[in-house]
């Protein structure tokens, strides 16, 4: 099969590697139906992720079809149309048992396209099958599905439910890509008075509007004077850093009020200075956090409810074969428009190939 290997920092190749096998008695092995990029993927490739080692295939979101299972595995079966889960769960260690599965001792936690080879590939093989795929209802498409296996809880879990967002409260949300977008529609959930979303992109803080966002700044044109016109001089209730720089971390640091909240999703690369002299005496909460996608089941079901704006934010399609264009579109987004990039194969007729962002909503 073809698969995306990461070769060391700033080097990728689309080549052939050896199909997947089971290994253990709970492993899926699932052909990838449609996949896509995290931003995450684009921290790897920089090199700001040393334990992904070069010879890696990549990747940890994507919708396929279940093509064999091990001896253990119950929940699902050759044929069945599944999300594979960012996360996967042994569902023994104790992390597990308390529902936090991105930690988990087990073998789990974050391994896909991290410790062993992940979903940007033709097959990919899913340890823990019966807890770390997902059923997918007929009603759910599958590239609105893609969402669901790690920007829409990224962002519900570690940014609105990590900052405790509450009916009333003044939400600033710092980076409008993917996760700061869907961070966006998920606080809309909790009825928050405002929330103010800060890019450098026209077009991210445009997408941001038409999820919800009732003001809009450039990172460059003094938003942390916006966040205090609007709050009276108190700044945000909560604050969600999606960007994941030293810069973006002290912004987010200098929005929150005097007993707020700082929940950062950004996956920092280097150190970024916490201003103790400042925030000591401010009574701020800062929390970070790796996804556990406990919520899964229940984004899922909202999302076959249509309660979840995921088709807007799939900008470019891709067939799967064009997966280091695709990267170069997603990897420039401040130029090409991208929010997130979808592949899939030709073979499924679910995907249109766009050289440019599709229109619509966001």
């Amino acid at each position: 099969m073809k698969a995306l290997v990461f070769q060391g920092p700033g080097q990728t190749v689309w080549q052939e590697v050896p199909d997947p096998s089971i290994k253990d008695a709970a492993d899926a092995i699932i052909r990838v139906d449609a996949v896509t990029i995290c931003g995450t993927d684009l921290h790897i490739v920089k090199g700001d992720v040393p334990e992904v080692t070069p010879g890696r295939v990549l990747g940890h979101e994507a919708v396929g079809t279940v093509v064999d299972v091990g001896g253990d595995v119950r929940s699902v079966r050759p044929g069945d149309r599944v999300l594979i889960s960012c996360i996967s769960s042994c569902g023994r260690c104790r992390f597990c048992r308390e529902a936090r599965y991105g930690q988990c001792r087990g073998g789990g936690g974050w391994v896909l396209g991290h410790t062993i080879d992940g979903t940007q590939a033709e097959y990919v093989r899913v340890p823990f099958a019966d807890l770390s795929v997902h059923l997918l209802p007929s009603s759910v498409d599958s590239y609105d599905a893609l969402l669901l296996a790690d920007i829409f809880p990224t962002s519900y879990e570690v940014g609105v439910m990590n900052g405790n967002v509450r009916p009333g409260d003044t939400v600033a949300v710092v980076g409008a890509g993917p996760i700061g977008l869907a961070a966006i529609a998920t606080a809309k959930l909790y009825s928050p008075a405002r929330i103010i979303a800060v890019d450098l992109a026209a077009s991210r803080l445009a997408a941001a509007r038409a999820l919800g966002a009732e003001a809009t700044a450039r990172a460059d044109e003094e938003p942390e004077q916006l966040v205090q016109d609007l709050t009276e001089g108190l700044g945000a209730d909560v604050v969600i850093e999606a960007v994941g720089v030293p810069e973006t971390f002290e912004m987010c640091t200098r929005m929150v009020r005097p007993g707020g909240r700082v929940a950062n999703i950004g996956v920092h690369g280097k150190p970024a200075i916490l201003h103790l002299e400042d925030l000591w005496i401010k009574d701020v909460t800062i929390t970070t956090g790796l996804v556990d996608t406990s919520s899964t089941p229940m984004l899922l079901r909202m999302m076959a409810a249509g309660r979840l704006p995921a088709s807007s934010l799939i900008t470019h399609r891709f067939e799967l074969g064009q997966m280091e264009e695709a990267y170069e579109v997603f990897s420039r987004a401040s130029d090409t428009g991208a929010l997130k990039v979808a592949l899939g194969g030709p073979r499924h007729d679910a995907v249109t190939v766009a050289a440019e962002p599709q229109t619509g909503k966001g």
